[in-house]
C-alpha cells in the first residue's frame, strides 16, 4: 500500500470490513477489500487511540485538536457522509477523568453500543454507561485502580454478569460490572503488562484476559488466573484470531528458536541487533504453529478471515492457515501424531479419519517400543479396525500383558467374539493371575462384556470351580448341571440346584439329566419327581408368600406331566412302582399311561412272586386298582396284560366291565371249570340268556361235563325256551358221553308242553270257529231277512220311545233330540261307538305295521322258532292284500213302524249298477210315497252319493274271522253290528240283481226319458252342438 511510505501509522484497527490507520498527522485512512484507500481528517493534531467496531460502521477515536493535554473522544459514523464524502462525526467529547488532565491510554466499546470504557496514564477509568453516539445520554463514572497507567481494558459478557478486564503495568484487575454504581473491583494478579500486550481470547468454550509478560503469557478468568504459556521474549503486541494468539516479541539473534513450529520465516536476518519475532500459538492444541521474524511490526490486523502485519518498512504481511489436510499431511512427515489428531478432533474430522491417525500413531510407537502407548492407542481404533490387526502384533508371549490390555477394552465396548474371550481367559491362565479372571468373569463393578458361555467352556478346562460359579452367576442352568453332573458328579447337588428352579426350568432339565441323576441317586431323584408331578415350589422359596396371605394372589399349583419321567424308570422298576403309587394316591386324576404302567408292574412282581402270602396280597392290590372308579386305565389294554401274565381275577372283572359274558363262560370252558361256567350262566343269565345256549354247545364236545350241570343247563333252556328241541338233541348229538338217560326229563317235559299247547290251540280253534259261524249268520240275516225294531224304551234317557226317534241294527233305539245330544257321529250308536272304536283302532294299527318289513325281518333273526313267526304273520293277514271296509248305513227318522212305509222303501237293489237318471228317479217315487211329516223332517232319507258309497262297500270282498283274532293278530275286515241308523222301512234290503244287459255295465230303465239324457245320441237336444264341429265322434267313449 503506497499510502503508508508517506505517512507516518501510530494506530491501527479493523472490523466491519475495512483495515483502519491512524497517522501521526490526525488522518484516519480506511482500506476496503479491494485495498481501496478512503482518507479524512479527524483531529488537527493527532490520533491517541482508535477502535473499530467489529460489527457495526463505527470507528471510536480519541485524539487531539489543540496543544496540551485536552484527548477528546469522536465517535464517527462511516454510513454517514457528508458533503466531501467523509464519515460524519456523530459524537464529540472530552476524556477527561475529574477534570484534571492526563493522557488517555487505553479504549475500549462493547458491541452492543451502550457500554464505553477509557483507561488513562494516572490509573484511572471512566466508565460510559448509554448510547456512545449521542453524549447527552451517556453517564459516566470514574473507577481508580491505583496510579500507575491502563495498558489494557477487555469487556467479559456472560449469561448473568457483565465483566471489565482492567490490566495495568503492574496488576491485572477485574470490575463487575453488572449492576449500575455497584460495581466490584477484584485484584486478579499482580503482575501487570505494557501496552497493546493484553487481548480477549474468546474461545467456544470460554472466553479468556491474556496479558503478555517477558516469560510467558498469563490467562485470566472471572475466577483468578488460569493457564499460562511459556513464550519467551519482551512482548510488543497480543492479537486474537480464531483459536490462535499471535504474539509480538523482541528476541536476540542469539537465542535459539523453537523447532515446534510448522514454518520459519523466508527473509534474510536483518542487521540489528533486536528485531520482532511474530508466533502463533495454537491455544486449543497448545503448540506453536508458526514463528517468524519481522522487523518492527507495527500492527497486527485480523479482517478477512486472515491476519495482516504491518512491518516498520510499510509493508504489510498476510497470513493465511492452511488447509486441514495440508496441516496434517506436515505434522505426519513430523511424526507429530498427537498433534494432528488434536487438531483433527477441533475441526471435527471424521471417524474413520481419526482411526486411521490413531493406528498411524499406534505403528509408530510399536515401531520405537513403546508396545504401552501404542496400545493406547489401537484401543481407540476398536470398532473401526480389524481386531487381528493388532491381535497379530501382540500374539508373542513377550507382549501378553499389552494383548490382555487390547483384549479387556475389547470386551468392555461389547465388540468381542467367542474366540477373542477364549484368547482372553487363556491369557489369564498364561498370566498365573488367579485373581485377574476371577475379577474378569464375575463382572462385580461393570456389566458382562463377554460371552459367558464361552468363558464357562474356558474356565471349565482349566478351573470348574470357576466354571461352575460363573454359570450360577449368570443363570446358565444347563450348564452348571453338565459341569456338576458330567465333570464333578456331584448327583446331589445337582438336584438340590434343580430344586431351587423355577417350574419350567426344572421340568426341563429333569428331563435331560433324570436318566443319570435316578441311576446314581433313584431316592432323592424319585423323591424330587413326586414333587416335581404334584405340588411343585422352588425349595428356595416360602411355601406361602406375602400375596396370598392378603389375598391378592391365588396360590397356584405347577404339576408337571408324569408321562414325561416314565421311561426313565426303565432300569428301576422298584422306583418306578413307588412314584407311580405316591401319584395316585395324591391325585387319583392322571392319564390311562400312568395307570397301565402301574398296572403292568404290578403284574409284573405278582407273577415273579413265589409265596402265596405275598401273591394273594399282590393280587388283592391289583384288583382294587382295577375297580378303582376313578382308575383312568385302558381296560383293553390291561385286559392284554391281564391275559399275557394269566391274572384270573383281572381277567374275568374286566370281561363283566366290559358286559363280555360270553368271553368269561369261554374262559371258564377252557379251563375246565364247568361249575364256573354254570355259575357265570346264573349270574349273568339275565342279561343275556344265550349263555345257557353257549354253555350247552361247550359242554356238549367235552366229555368230562357233570351230568347234573347239563341237567340243569337243560332244564333253563326248556322253561326259557332258548333253543328248539331238535337243536337241543342236535347239540348234545355231538357230545360223545351224554346219553339218552340224562336228557329223558328234558324230552318228557318238552313232549308234555307241546301236547298242551296243541289241545289248547284245537280248543281255541274251534272256539274262534263257532263265533265264525255266529257272525256269518247273523250277517246273513242282516243282508237277507227284515229286522224287527223291538225297542221301546230311548237307550239314553231309558224313557218311553216318542217319535221322532232313531233305531240302530244293534236294537238300541233313541229319541232324536237324545241322539243329538250324545251322539258323536249321526252314523254311530252312541252305546257301541266306544268298543267299536277300541276295535277300529286295533285294525288300523294292525294295517299301518303290515309294510314294517325291517321289523319282521329283525323278529325272524331273533326268533328261536322262525316257523312259529312266519306262521303267525301269516295267520294275521300281513302277507294278503287287505282292504278294511267299514259298513255304515245312515239311519231314517220315522214315526212309527208301517206298512206302506216299508213297502215304500228303496230296496238295496235299486243302488247297484244304473244310470244316475234312473237313481234320482227312483229317488223321487220314494219321496211321493212317504207322509208329509216325513217329507219335510231334518234327517231325512241317505243321500244318493251316500248309498253309491254303500253299494260299493258291499260289493268288496267280505271276509270270515274271527272278532278275538281281529284284535289279537293282523288287520281283518270288520263287520260292525252297530249299522249306520236306519229307519224300520230300511230294514227289509235285499242283495242287489244282476244287470239283465250285460253289455250296460250301468243297467236299462225302459221308463227312462232319452231326451232329459246330455249324452244320448241326438244331438239336437245338445246346447254344445255345433253345426260346423269336425270333431270324430268315434273317439267319444260316451257316444
Amino acid at each position: 500500500m503506497a499510502f503508508l511510505e508517506d505517512v507516518k501509522v501510530v494506530v491501527a484497527t479493523s472490523g466491519h470490513g475495512n483495515l483502519v490507520f491512524g497517522d501521526s498527522e490526525g488522518n484516519i485512512h480506511l482500506v476496503n477489500r479491494s485495498f481501496q484507500v478512503t482518507t479524512f481528517r479527524a483531529y488537527e493534531l493527532n490520533i491517541i487511540l482508535i477502535e473499530q467496531l467489529r460489527h457495526t460502521a463505527l470507528i471510536v477515536t480519541i485524539g487531539e485538536d489543540e496543544p496540551g493535554v485536552n484527548p477528546l473522544i469522536k465517535v464517527w459514523n462511516l454510513e454517514k457522509q457528508d458533503k466531501h464524502g467523509n464519515p460524519t462525526c456523530v459524537r464529540i467529547s472530552r476524556a477527561i477523568p475529574n477534570n484534571k488532565p492526563t493522557p488517555a491510554t487505553a479504549l475500549c466499546v462493547h458491541e452492543n453500543l451502550n457500554l464505553m470504557a477509557v483507561g488513562f496514564h494516572d490509573g484511572s477509568i471512566v466508565l460510559f454507561r448509554g448510547d456512545v453516539c449521542r453524549e447527552r445520554t451517556n453517564k459516566q463514572k470514574v473507577l481508580k485502580d491505583g496510579s500507575v497507567p491502563v495498558t489494557g481494558l477487555a469487556f467479559r459478557t456472560t449469561a448473568k454478569f457483565l465483566y471489565l478486564y482492567v490490566s495495568t503495568t503492574s496488576s491485572v484487575v477485574l470490575f463487575n460490572i453488572t449492576v449500575k454504581d455497584k460495581e466490584i473491583k477484584v485484584h486478579l494478579d499482580g503482575l501487570g503488562c505494557n501496552k497493546r500486550c493484553s487481548v480477549l481470547a474468546e474461545t467456544v468454550q470460554d472466553a479468556n484476559f491474556m496479558i503478555g509478560s517477558d516469560d510467558a503469557v498469563y490467562c485470566y478468568t472471572p475466577d483468578g488466573r488460569g493457564p499460562c504459556y511459556a513464550v519467551e521474549g519482551q512482548k510488543v503486541l497480543l492479537q486474537w484470531f480464531r483459536s490462535y494468539l499471535v504474539i509480538v516479541a523482541k528476541e536476540d539473534k542469539n537465542m535459539s528458536r523453537s523447532s515446534s513450529t510448522i514454518t520459519t520465516s523466508t527473509t534474510s536476518e536483518p542487521d540489528e541487533r533486536y528485531k520482532h519475532m511474530v508466533t502463533v500459538l495454537d491455544i486449543q492444541n497448545k503448540f506453536l504453529v508458526f514463528s517468524a521474524p519481522i522487523k518492527e511490526v507495527k500492527a497486527v490486523l485480523v479482517e478477512w478471515g486472515t491476519l495482516y502485519i504491518l512491518g516498520g518498512d510499510h509493508r504489510v504481511f498476510q497470513l493465511s492457515e492452511k488447509d486441514l489436510q495440508s496441516k496434517l499431511t506436515l505434522l505426519f512427515k513430523k511424526n507429530l501424531y498427537d498433534v494432528s489428531i488434536r487438531i483433527a478432533k477441533s475441526q471435527q474430522y471424521d471417524a474413520e479419519g481419526l482411526v486411521d491417525m490413531f493406528r498411524q500413531y499406534g505403528d509408530h510407537l510399536y515401531t520405537k517400543g513403546d508396545h504401552t502407548a501404542a496400545v493406547d492407542q489401537y484401543i481407540k481404533t476398536i470398532g473401526k479396525l480389524e481386531p487381528s490387526y493388532v491381535i497379530r502384533k501382540y500374539l508373542d508371549s513377550q507382549h501378553i500383558d499389552q494383548l490382555t490390555t487390547y483384549l479387556q477394552a475389547l470386551h468392555k465396548q461389547g465388540l468381542a467374539t467367542e474366540d477373542h474371550t477364549t484368547l482372553l481367559l487363556n491369557c489369564y491362565t498364561k498370566q498365573g493371575k488367579p485373581e485377574k479372571l476371577k475379577e474378569f468373569i464375575m463382572t462385580r463393578d461393570r456389566e458382562v462384556d463377554f460371552d459367558v458361555e464361552i468363558a464357562i467352556k474356558v474356565c471349565r478346562q482349566a478351573s470348574s470351580e470357576d466354571a461352575l460359579m460363573l454359570a450360577k452367576k449368570h443363570g446358565l442352568h444347563d450348564w452348571y448341571l453338565k459341569i456338576q453332573i458330567e465333570d464333578k458328579e456331584n448327583y446331589k447337588e445337582a438336584l438340590d440346584y434343580i430344586s431351587c428352579l423355577e417350574f419350567e426350568e426344572a421340568e426341563a432339565n429333569m428331563k435331560r439329566y433324570g436318566n443319570v441323576l435316578i441311576q446314581n441317586a433313584p431316592e432323592e431323584s424319585t423323591e424330587f419327581l413326586k414333587k416335581l408331578c404334584t405340588e411343585y415350589r422352588p425349595s428356595n422359596k416360602p411355601l406361602v408368600d406375602v400375596g396370598m396371605l392378603d389375598g391378592s394372589t391365588a396360590p397356584s399349583v405347577d404339576r408337571a406331566s408324569p408321562e414325561d419321567f416314565i421311561h426313565l424308570f426303565l432300569n428301576n422298576s422298584e422306583r418306578l412302582v413307588e412314584f407311580l403309587e405316591h401319584l395316585v394316591k395324591v391325585q387319583p386324576r392322571w392319564s390311562a399311561l400312568v395307570y397301565n404302567t402301574l398296572i403292568e408292574h404290578y403284574l409284573h412282581v405278582w407273577s415273579s412272586l413265589e409265596d402265596a402270602v405275598s401273591r394273594a396280597q399282590c393280587e388283592q392290590k391289583i384288583v382294587r386298582l382295577l375297580q378303582n372308579s376313578e382308575a383312568n386305565y385302558d381296560k383293553d389294554q390291561t385286559l392284554i396284560l391281564c391275559q399275557i401274565h394269566n391274572f384270573r381275577s383281572g381277567i374275568l372283572y374286566l370281561y363283566e366291565e366290559s358286559k363280555l359274558y360270553q368271553h368269561i363262560v369261554q374262559y371258564h370252558i377252557r379251563q375246565r371249570d364247568y361249575k364256573a361256567v354254570v355259575a357265570s350262566c346264573r349270574r349273568f343269565g339275565h342279561q343275556d340268556p344265550n349263555l345257557w345256549v353257549q354253555a350247552l354247545w361247550s359242554c356238549a364236545k367235552n366229555s368230562d361235563m357233570p351230568s347234573d350241570l347239563l341237567a340243569e343247563i337243560l332244564s333253563v333252556i326248556e322253561k326259557q325256551r332258548l333253543l328248539s328241541p331238535l337243536l337241543v338233541v342236535d347239540a348234545l348229538s355231538h357230545s360223545g358221553t351224554a346219553t339218552v338217560g340224562e336228557v329223558r326229563n328234558y324230552l318228557l317235559s318238552v313232549l308234555h308242553s307241546e301236547h298242551e299247547l296243541t289241545e289248547q290251540e284245537q280248543q281255541l280253534s274251534l272256539k274262534y270257529r263257532q263265533e265264525t259261524d255266529k257272525i256269518r249268520d247273523k250277517i246273513k240275516d242282516i243282508q237277507t231277512s227284515a229286522i224287527i225294531f223291538q225297542g221301546s224304551r230311548c237307550s239314553a234317557c231309558n224313557h218311553q220311545l216318542e217319535l221322532p226317534s232313531i233305531h240302530f241294527l244293534c236294537q238300541h233305539s233313541y229319541h232324536q233330540h237324545c241322539f243329538q245330544s250324545y251322539a258323536e257321529n249321526e252314523n254311530e250308536c252312541p252305546a257301541c261307538l266306544p268298543e267299536n272304536k277300541k276295535i277300529l283302532d286295533v285294525i288300523r294299527s294292525q294295517e299301518q305295521s303290515r309294510d314294517l318289513h325291517e321289523t319282521f325281518h329283525s323278529q325272524l333273526e331273533r326268533a328261536d322258532d322262525g316257523f312259529s313267526l312266519v306262521a303267525d304273520y301269516f295267520g294275521r293277514g300281513v302277507f294278503n292284500k287287505l282292504t278294511v271296509v267299514t259298513n255304515s248305513t245312515e239311519s231314517t227318522v220315522i214315526s212309527a213302524p208301517s206298512k206302506s212305509v216299508e213297502s215304500s222303501v228303496l230296496p238295496s237293489s235299486s243302488y247297484g249298477p244304473g244310470a244316475e237318471a234312473r237313481l234320482r228317479q227312483a229317488e223321487g217315487k220314494l219321496n211321493t210315497n212317504l207322509p208329509d211329516y216325513m217329507r219335510h223332517s231334518t234327517v231325512g232319507p241317505p243321500s244318493e252319493g251316500r248309498m253309491r258309497l254303500e253299494e260299493s262297500k258291499r260289493s268288496e270282498h267280505q271276509y270270515s274271522t274271527s272278532l278275538e283274532a281281529n284284535i289279537i293278530s293282523a288287520p281283518q275286515p270288520l263287520v260292525t253290528l252297530s249299522s249306520p241308523r236306519s229307519s224300520p222301512a230300511r230294514g227289509t234290503h235285499a242283495p242287489s240283481k244282476q244287470v239283465s244287459n250285460p253289455g250296460n255295465p250301468f243297467g236299462e230303465d225302459v221308463d227312462y226319458d232319452e231326451s232329459k239324457n246330455p249324452f244320448a245320441t241326438d244331438n239336437a237336444v245338445n246346447p254344445f252342438e255345433d253345426e260346423d264341429d269336425d270333431y270324430d265322434k268315434n273317439l267319444n267313449p260316451f257316444a
